[in-house]
């Protein structure tokens, strides 16, 4: 229900079933670059665990050849100890070498595979607009997949190689120490699990929510970027420094609780590390004082001591490694959530939007009509039957049981007051809106030889005027290129930018949104009567009088579902019920 609260991201079934569907992404089949790299890097890391025993057991060699007075052996253990130094160098540098690489193939896999979701149809304008329980998708898919990537990578090195270290290192202990190490330390092992999962679980909710603050708190800063000038121009510089202070405090506020938080899983990590150490002399010493060892020499006693000391040391480092992973792993579930609820809702408005589709296009045949109904004509662009519009988050009635057919050489002109619907009705009319109920159906494509939009705000990507669709202007595309037009260029201007771009595409519909509201009437003439004279066939919201003779119909919106048709012409009011 609406009042309550959702629980908070931990580390449950929830987590694991969006962890692996972020994995089927990274891992998407074989032989996949990534599937290549993380058995090169398994090859990597066995090797470097088999330099690593060698160099582990040098000491013990040595108590043994100093013991003896061995200096013929001295000098050739210390010519094997400086190969499997650079050797072990050399593998521990190509092992962050892969993980390094890992990293980037895994980021590009990732944000490559949201941005095919992202723009998938309209998906981003629904996530931004239309929902509001996903906050900071930017941040998501440009810093969380980043973050995301670089704390797994980190790992991975450790977590391939750990079943195969255990299993070793698990066996050697065991013909060293007998029964009673192994066991020790893995009851020690489990014990530092348990803890740390109860330290952990509350550190991932918080860890999401910092993130959407930080989301927040950026977005701040953007958009003060964005409208410097008019915000300088109302003096709300005050106004600004006291919120944009406010969502700080906020941030501040739940990066201390978390750091908090943090402190008790430190701690935790911490003294197991040192407790670990203790642990490994505790079984040494326990068949050493129970006799086992007692027909050795002191010489040969302690080269054992010193080789068995390493196995049980590294065997135990083996689990505090993995539990000294906690915080990096407290970030992966952080991020594995916000990653995974962003997919969830990138892959339900797709559907959403794919069966929207389907269902328009088998409710209309490739003839442009109804099976069993009276044909439309081919020069129909937009049929409305009976279609009523609410605002999709608040459920307010704009319009009700509209009936319309705009056709070649019909130009419409929507008025009304603020607030009425006029900019909601394009929104239907472009397929970014959902009627409430009713019909919708646009029978032309869009570009060149359909419908172009021209929204209230202009659109130019960043980039040159060639890549703005204004190739014809050869001499500006040459010497304008890459630069900040909303910076550049002022809204009239902007303005004038668009229609250059409508009447290169010349398309046979507009749908034109004030697209002339920051420019002067004269202006405004020429430009309408330019796209007349190319056969366009306009759908304009405007409010001056003087656009109405160049339509042909005017729809008025009086708000609350009501309006009214009237054709411009003999000015004969039509019933609500007919259209053009």
């Amino acid at each position: 229900m609406d009042g309550e609260a959702r629980p908070g991201p931990r580390l449950d079934g929830l987590f694991l079933r969006r962890f692996l569907r972020l994995q089927a992404v990274l891992f998407p089949g074989w032989p996949s670059s990534s599937a290549l790299m993380f058995l090169t890097l398994l090859c990597v890391a066995l090797l470097e665990q088999l330099v690593i025993y060698q160099v582990g057991v040098i000491p013990s060699r040595y108590y043994e050849v100093l013991g003896n007075k061995d200096f013929s052996g001295f000098k050739t253990l210390t010519a094997v100890a400086l190969t499997l130094i650079v050797a072990n160098s050399t593998l521990k540098s190509f092992d962050q070498f892969i993980c390094n690489m890992m990293y980037v193939n895994w980021r590009k896999s990732l944000t490559e595979y949201l941005h095919s979701c992202y723009f998938q149809g309209q998906v981003y304008y629904s996530l931004h607009m239309l929902r509001e329980d996903i906050d900071n998708p930017d941040q998501r898919i440009s810093q969380d997949v980043e973050r995301f990537c670089r704390q797994l990578s980190s790992m991975a090195s450790k977590l391939i190689i750990s079943p195969f270290t255990l299993a070793y290192y698990t066996y050697q202990c065991f013909h060293s120490t007998g029964w009673l190490g192994p066991v020790s330390i893995f009851g020690y092992f489990i014990i530092g699990t348990i803890v740390n999962k109860v330290l952990m679980s509350p550190i991932v909710s918080k860890l999401v929510q910092q993130e959407k603050l930080e989301g927040d708190f950026r977005f701040k800063h953007m958009q003060i970027r964005v409208n410097a000038e008019p915000a300088a121009f109302y003096r709300a510089g005050r106004v600004e420094h006291m919120r944009t202070d406010r969502r700080l405090q906020s941030l501040l506020q739940t990066q201390r609780e978390l750091i908090g938080k943090e402190l008790w899983l430190y701690i935790g990590i911490n003294t197991f590390d040192y407790l670990g150490s203790i642990l490994s002399y505790v079984v040494i010493a326990i068949p050493i004082f129970s006799g086992v060892y007692g027909d050795l020499s002191p010489t040969e006693l302690s080269a054992l001591v010193s080789k068995n000391a390493f196995v049980s040391i590294y065997l135990i480092g083996c689990f505090s490694q993995l539990i000294d992973l906690s915080s990096t792993v407290t970030d992966v579930a952080g991020y594995t959530h916000r990653i995974g609820e962003l997919q969830e809702t990138l892959l339900s408005l797709g559907r959403k939007k794919n069966n929207s589709y389907s269902e328009a296009k088998a409710s209309w045949d490739l003839d442009g009509s109804h099976s069993g109904e009276d044909p439309v004509p081919r020069d129909t662009a937009f049929l409305l039957e009976r279609m009523t519009l609410s605002v999709p988050s608040s459920g307010k009635l704009l319009i009700k049981d509209l009936s319309l057919r705009i056709s070649q050489g019909n130009s419409v002109m929507i008025v009304g007051n603020t607030g009425t619907g006029k900019t909601s009705l394009l929104r239907v009319l472009g397929g970014l809106w959902e009627s409430t109920q009713g019909s919708i159906k646009m029978l032309t494509c869009f570009g060149p030889r359909g419908v172009v939009f021209l929204p209230q705000r202009p659109f130019f990507t960043d980039g040159s005027l060639r890549e703005q669709g204004l190739q014809m202007m050869k001499e500006l595309c040459d010497s304008w290129s890459w630069l900040g037009w909303y910076d550049i260029l002022s809204p009239g201007e902007m303005q004038r930018l668009s229609f250059a771009r409508l009447f290169y595409l010349q398309p046979k519909y507009a749908v034109l949104d004030e697209a002339t509201s920051a420019l002067t009437e004269e202006v405004e003439h020429e430009l309408y009567r330019v796209c007349l004279q190319l056969g366009m066939t306009l759908i304009s919201v405007g409010h001056r009088a003087s656009l109405e003779k160049f339509h042909s119909w005017i729809l008025k919106l009086h708000g609350e579902g009501r309006w009214e048709l009237t054709q411009r012409e003999k000015m004969k009011r039509l019933p609500a019920g007919e259209g053009c």
